[in-house]
């Protein structure tokens, strides 16, 4: 899949180092090739939680059957 700047994306895979979980929403703020994109994921508030480069097979694109919820962040 090809992946474009501001497109909104759903993580597949967690990342603890970043506090991240599968599921979380971001967005895509630079496309680097067909296969490495940087996303960023940030928190309701908007905060920035985490600004990470990725394998584009490490997220998908949000889907029409998928709905949004909130969880909170596990202590540091």
């Amino acid at each position: 899949m090809r992946f474009h700047e501001f497109d909104t994306v759903v993580l597949k895979v967690d990342m603890p180092s970043h506090r991240l979980k599968t599921g979380d929403i971001g967005a895509v703020v630079q496309v680097y090739s067909e296969d490495a994109v940087e996303v960023e994921f940030v928190t309701a508030s908007g905060r920035t939680q985490a600004l990470v480069m990725l394998a584009t097979a490490s997220i998908r694109p949000v889907g029409s059957k998928d709905i949004l919820a909130v969880r909170q962040l596990d202590a540091a």
